[in-house]
């Protein structure tokens, strides 16, 4: 079914559409997508107001954390008034206010092996906005048994990382980081970071869903703010990945 973009719409987004990749029909594919951004905080913050602002139909939001006072310096979707709320439900009014076109849907819940695939399953596209390295394998996992493409983003202190997994295409999360799990330590980040790495997986998601550019598949995008530098390093598959070794060779229609 096609979708048209209402008059308030057309005139709302006018600047992007006015980008000769995006047009008309790039910013309809925007209003009839459903992101699921999994963590409401540091990452999950600017991706979800660029997403929201860019016209993204449908976000979900998952966090099952409560808003508290060391997350401000770099969770700009919550504020001093938010504190004690779950993150989940400050991050909605904020998108609201910012786009009524949105529909924001909340699951204040944790990400397990069990429910997974349940939470991210009907989406298009899942960002990775979590700081957790064990349940960042969960994601990899379900995107890559839902064939959704997943957009990774980490950040500490003055440097980030992007890439993006497209299921049977190209490297996994699991490929790149082939260790055991160690307990997270409290990562040190300033939120100039964040937004840097946040607005990029907002930019890889919108890409991914209008079918332009070139995506960071088989890459890792590192940046470093103090010197400051963007680095793009090449990715191989693991053909003995345990994530994705099942697609290893296939490529997906």
């Amino acid at each position: 079914m096609s979708v048209r973009l209402s008059p308030e719409e057309c005139s709302r987004y006018e600047r992007q559409i006015g980008i000769d990749e995006i047009g008309e029909a790039g910013q309809a594919k925007l209003k009839q997508a459903a992101v699921c951004i999994c963590g409401a905080g540091g990452l999950g913050s600017p991706a979800a107001i660029y997403l929201a602002a860019a016209g993204v139909g449908r976000i979900t939001l998952i966090d099952h954390d409560r808003v508290a006072l060391g997350n401000l310096n770099r969770q700009i979707l919550h504020g001093e008034s938010d504190i004690g709320r779950f993150k989940v439900d400050s991050a909605k009014t904020m998108l609201g206010q910012l786009n009524s076109h949105v529909i924001v849907d909340t699951k204040p819940q944790i990400i397990t092996p069990e429910n997974a695939v349940e939470l991210v399953a009907g989406h298009d596209v899942i960002v990775d906005a979590l700081d957790n390295l064990e349940i960042r394998y969960i994601l990899n996992k379900a995107a890559l048994d839902l064939n959704i493409p997943f957009i990774h983003g980490a950040v500490g202190g003055f440097e980030g990382r992007v890439m993006t997994i497209i299921p049977g295409r190209s490297t996994c999360l699991r490929c790149l980081y082939r260790g055991p799990v160690q307990p997270p330590p409290t990562i040190p980040v300033i939120g100039v970071t964040a937004a840097v790495i946040g607005s990029l997986q907002a930019t890889e998601a919108i890409k991914t869903i209008t079918g332009i550019g070139d995506l960071l598949t088989d890459r890792l995008l590192i940046y470093d703010g103090l010197k400051p530098t963007f680095n793009i390093f090449k990715l191989r598959k693991n053909p003995t990945c345990d994530h994705c070794k099942n697609f290893y060779g296939k490529v997906l229609s």
